[in-house]
């Protein structure tokens, strides 16, 4: 039985997550701390906010095509440079994208796996909630964890969710990545503000 892709990014991503965790837990100095405090917000800045950028590039381009508009590199470089400035804060200062970095697109070849990038940053959040609960509840947890993956292809990855107890159609699992985010940041300020 075949599963779905965001049925395999969801195990590897959590696998992901709880190894962060855990080596976090365990780093011998808080120069190895802050390495893998920094390797874990890398993995949320390019697993979900990279790929919701790359789902609405990718949308952007199937509504082009849709409205019957041409479209050529230069305009799928218009798009993807405008997209990079709104999700970076170029127009509010945050920081300033080079057009050079605008034929990003052009390497990346997720896109030719129907919306595959928005699976990928979407499984992220499934899997955010369900290593939470695996850290909180522990086995009970981890085995409606491993009986979703168990299941499959059996049904859609929604349902699937759904029966281990995580809705992906509500904000809850897109929360408990931003607050994994915000105590990894936290953590982050905590030790920087600590001698050696």
């Amino acid at each position: 039985m075949d599963y779905s892709t965001f049925t395999a990014e969801s195990a590897s991503i959590g696998n992901e997550m709880l190894l962060l965790d855990y080596m976090t837990a365990h780093a011998r100095n808080k120069a190895e701390k802050l390495f893998y405090l920094g390797a874990g917000l890398e993995s949320i800045r390019t697993t979900f906010f990279r790929q919701v950028l790359l789902g609405e590039f990718e949308l952007a381009i199937h509504e082009e095509i849709e409205k019957g508009k041409p479209l050529s590199g230069a305009r799928m470089t218009e798009i993807y440079y405008g997209l990079l400035k709104r999700y970076c804060g170029d127009a509010e200062g945050a920081m300033k994208i080079d057009p050079l970095y605008g034929i990003e697109w052009a390497y990346i070849p997720h896109f030719y796996s129907g919306f595959y990038v928005y699976q990928y940053a979407t499984s992220m959040a499934g899997a955010a909630q369900f290593t939470d609960a695996i850290i909180k509840e522990g086995k009970p947890a981890a085995d409606r964890f491993l009986a979703l993956l168990k299941a499959g292809g059996s049904d859609y990855p929604y349902e699937l969710y759904k029966r281990a107890g995580i809705d992906m159609a509500t904000p809850a699992p897109y929360q408990a990545l931003i607050a994994g985010m915000a105590r990894i940041m936290d953590e982050i300020e905590v030790l920087e503000g600590q001698p050696g």
